[in-house]
Order: structure tokens, then C-alpha cells, then sequence
């Protein structure tokens, strides 16, 4: 029998803290002379809604297990999205439940998809858009994880709810205590939020946009206070943007040994290497074709705006520099393919995760030793470590799940009315929680012109996809709600 007690307890938690986060936005909408009625009224909902749960009876001192674990990871999601919506709504800046919906996702999964079709507008107050940013730097390192650091009070024990929202098949560990690595966690994400606005400051960005731009980059989530997204900006601050997406995007575990100064743990990482490789290589190749093509302007604007999209995709940041739907079908189509891809597991990056295609290239690799050598015991390492064969049944199970998920979803979205070309890039950066696809939802579009249906169905892929597919399928399975 599943425990609610523990459950009701840790979302009563996240409604409170929402609703503080939420308050936040107060500073903002005084600041600049604007209502700050709805914001105020959204922050107390969240909090009535969060002391509601937490008179939930059930019996004491039953542990967390995994099935108390996975289900409060869920329900928090759905619960910060419940808690996200209601700025938007209640001043109107979102009127549509549908739209609301899609945005706050967006954002709590650190997507990037949009349905505002002119950010700049006096319409859109500059409060609900700090708001809107600080929907994907809650979202972005989990808040599952900050409320790991809290549930110690309440006497709940939280190993599984880390165990049940930490991204990616990595068992490294910063320190044995869970509560302590959240906290160390979250001492370097605020570290790198706040370094990186006030270097942006100093690079010539007003105090409000360094603010809004250093949560959605430390998010790797990239909704931004411009229409053109960083392409409004200096090269400058577009290089700085790369900088700390890249570093975004590496294994926060990697990050703390870095911090450390424990250099040959962190070059012992295969993934690290594989990052660092695989955007060097990528640079090149398409600043060549960028260059070569006359459609990226002078040498450095075409290494430029390749390196940013290119960390931007991989990171699944989502912000934009140039339009690379438009520089060649070639170019196009690679970009399609770094939707699929996704940074080191343990970041705050969506997508696969390159320590999965590691293991899938390196085991692939293998099989042709094994074909000539069938009695040979080849084992496939990773780190220096032997993988277990559980982690590669994982990894492909993981892998093929995510294939047939994407293929069912464009079949559905095509259903739905969208085109071949927009229903592949819809699904795959939703999926994947990129922000820029291909099609009608490219780096230039937006989502704002789709159904209501359609954004309810693509708002769930976007928490599929960031609680990476196992967390939130395993409670549609029978055996999940069994009694043993």
C-alpha cells in the first residue's frame, strides 16, 4: 500500500516554497510600478494549496521506498506546474488555460518553447516575465532536489527521491549524506547564476536582463526578455552565453571535483572528454559550411553563431543567435540530429544524455570482438570502470523506448493536423526539452499558432522527457498500484 503521508507532506513543502518564489516577483512588479495584485494572490494560492496537503493523515515512520519516491517526484511536477500557472492567469498575461499550461511546462521543464509571440510588449509586465524565467531555474536543477535538502525536518528520509529524479545512469556520489549533496548542488548552481549576472552586467546588460538571462542560462532553458532571443546582443555577451552553457551542461558531480581541484577525477570522465570533442568537432565542420555557404557573414560571425547553436542544442539551452534552418539543408539536418543528443547526465540539460550514447557506441564497438573471439570475456568500461550489464540493458531499453515514444508522438502530431517536417521537430525538441526544432517551430517560430490540443499533448511530452521517460510511464504500469 502506497504511503500518501510522506507524499502530501513533501508536495505541501513545494507548494510553500513555489509560493515564496512566486513573492519574489513582488520586488519586480513594485520596481517598475505594476500590479502587484495577481502575483501576490498566485503566491498565497500556492501556499493554501501547500498547507491543504499537508493535513493529510496516514500512519507515521513508514519510509520513503520507490514507489512513494517516484510517485512524489510526479505529483511535485505536476504540482509546480499547477502552482507555475497561476501568475499567467490570474493577470490575464496568459489568459488561455491551454497556453498557461504550455508555458509554465516550458518552463518548469527548461524547454524554451513560447507561445508569446511578442515578449517585448508593454502588455507582457516585466514581473511575469522574471516570473517566467524563474519557472526554469527552479525547474532546472529540480526542485527535488532543494526539497530533499528540506525534508530532513520533517523526518523523511529522501535517498529515493533523489534516486528517482537525478538525470542520466550515473552513480557518482559528491557526499553519503543525500541532503548534503543538495545542498553543495545548489551552492554551486546559485554560484554559477549569480557570477554569470554580474558579468553580464559588466558586459553592458541592464541589472533586469542579467538577472532573467543568468537564471534561463544556468537553466540551460533559454527563454529570454528579447524577441531575438541573444541574437539582440553583443558578440561579446553572445560568447559569454557559450561559456557558461557549456559549463551548464557538464555533470554537476564533475563541477564540485573541479571546484575541488581533484583534477584526475574529472579527466577521468569519458563523457567529459566526449563533450568537449564532440562540440570542437562540430564547431568546425560548421563553421566551414556556414562560411563557405555566404550565408553566416565574416569568419567570426559564422564560428560564432555555429558555436552557440551548436552548445545551445547539445546543452538543450534553446537560444538562438541566427537561424539555422536557413543556412543549408546539410546543416539543417545535423542540427535536427542535436536535438537527440543532450549534454553530460547529472546537468541541468534535457535530452538522451551523452553517457547513454557512450555506452550504446562503445558496446556496439565491442560486439565485433565478440563476434571474433565468442569465449573471449570482453567487458565494456566506462570511466575505467566495468559497466554492470544491468546499466546496458538500461541504457538500450532507454534508448529504444525513446525512439518508439518520439516515432508514436510524430505519428499523433501529424494526426492532429501538422506537417511532416513540424511534427519532427515539435516532437523532438519537446521531447528532448530543447526549445527550437525544425518546420513551423524553428529557432525563428514559435508555438503559439498550435491547437489547444496539440499544446496539452506536446506539454506532456516536455515532462516525459525532463523526468526521463521511466519516472513517469512506471505509474501507468499495473503492477505500480498492486498492494505488494
Amino acid at each position: 500500500m502506497i504511503n500518501l503521508r510522506p507524499v502530501a507532506r513533501v508536495i505541501s513543502v513545494l507548494f510553500v516554497l513555489i509560493g515564496m518564489m512566486i513573492w519574489t516577483a513582488l520586488l519586480f512588479s513594485w520596481y517598475y510600478g505594476e500590479d502587484g495584485r495577481p502575483i501576490f494572490l498566485a503566491g498565497l494560492t500556492s501556499m493554501v494549496m501547500g498547507g491543504l496537503c499537508f493535513l493529510v493523515k496516514n500512519p507515521k515512520g513508514v519510509p520513503i521506498r520507490k514507489r512513494e519516491g517516484y510517485l512524489i517526484v510526479v505529483l511535485s511536477w505536476v504540482a509546480m506546474v499547477v502552482a507555475g500557472m497561476l501568475p499567467y492567469l490570474y493577470s490575464g498575461m496568459i489568459p488561455s488555460v491551454a497556453d498557461a499550461l504550455f508555458e509554465t511546462v516550458s518552463g518548469m521543464t527548461t524547454t524554451g518553447a513560447s507561445v508569446l509571440t511578442d515578449i517585448e510588449s508593454p502588455d507582457n509586465p516585466k514581473a511575469l516575465l522574471y516570473w517566467r524565467s524563474l519557472t526554469q531555474w527552479i525547474g532546472g536543477m529540480g526542485i527535488i532536489v532543494l526539497t530533499v535538502a528540506v525534508i530532513p525536518l520533517l523526518g523523511i528520509g529522501g535517498i529515493e527521491l533523489f534516486a528517482a529524479e537525478a538525470p542520466g545512469p550515473t552513480s557518482d556520489k559528491i557526499h553519503p549524506r543525500i541532503s548534503e549533496t543538495a545542498k553543495r548542488l545548489w551552492l554551486l548552481y546559485v554560484g554559477f547564476t549569480g557570477t554569470l549576472a554580474v558579468l553580464l552586467v559588466i558586459f553592458g546588460l541592464s541589472p533586469y536582463e542579467a538577472i532573467n538571462h543568468a537564471l534561463t542560462t544556468m537553466a540551460t532553458g533559454g527563454f529570454s526578455t528579447r524577441n531575438a532571443s541573444a541574437a539582440a546582443f553583443s558578440p561579446h555577451v553572445q560568447y559569454l552565453l557559450i561559456v557558461f552553457m557549456f559549463l551548464a551542461g557538464v555533470n554537476y558531480t564533475v563541477l564540485y571535483l573541479s571546484w575541488k581541484r581533484r583534477w584526475a577525477d574529472v579527466w577521468r570522465s569519458d563523457e567529459l572528454k566526449a563533450y568537449i570533442g564532440l562540440v570542437f568537432i562540430l564547431s568546425i565542420l560548421c563553421t566551414t559550411g556556414v562560411y563557405f555557404s555566404g550565408n553566416g557573414g565574416g569568419l567570426e560571425q559564422s564560428f560564432r553563431d555555429s558555436l552557440f547553436q551548436i552548445v545551445s542544442l547539445i546543452t538543450t539551452t534553446g537560444f538562438v543567435s541566427a537561424d539555422y534552418t536557413s543556412w543549408s539543408t546539410s546543416l539543417t539536418f545535423i542540427f535536427f540530429m542535436l536535438l537527440f543528443l543532450g549534454a553530460c547526465a547529472g546537468s541541468t540539460a534535457g535530452g538522451i544524455k551523452l553517457v547513454r550514447h557512450l555506452v550504446f557506441v562503445k558496446n556496439s564497438y565491442l560486439e565485433f570482438k565478440r563476434i571474433l573471439h565468442p569465449s573471449a570475456i570482453v567487458p565494456l568500461r566506462l570511466n575505467g570502470e566495468v559497466v554492470p550489464g544491468r546499466i546496458i540493458t538500461h541504457v538500450f531499453n532507454f534508448l529504444l523506448l525513446y525512439l518508439l515514444i518520439f516515432v508514436i508522438g510524430c505519428v499523433l502530431l501529424a494526426m492532429m493536423g501538422l506537417d511532416f517536417e513540424t511534427a519532427l521537430g515539435a516532437m523532438a525538441t519537446s521531447l528532448g526539452n530543447v526549445g527550437p526544432g525544425i518546420g513551423k517551430v524553428g529557432p525563428v517560430d514559435n508555438f503559439a499558432w498550435l491547437s489547444p490540443q496539440i499544446k496539452v499533448f506536446l506539454s506532456f511530452v516536455m515532462i516525459i522527457g525532463r523526468l526521463e521517460i521511466y519516472t513517469v510511464l512506471v505509474l501507468f504500469s499495473p503492477f505500480f498500484w498492486r498492494l505488494n
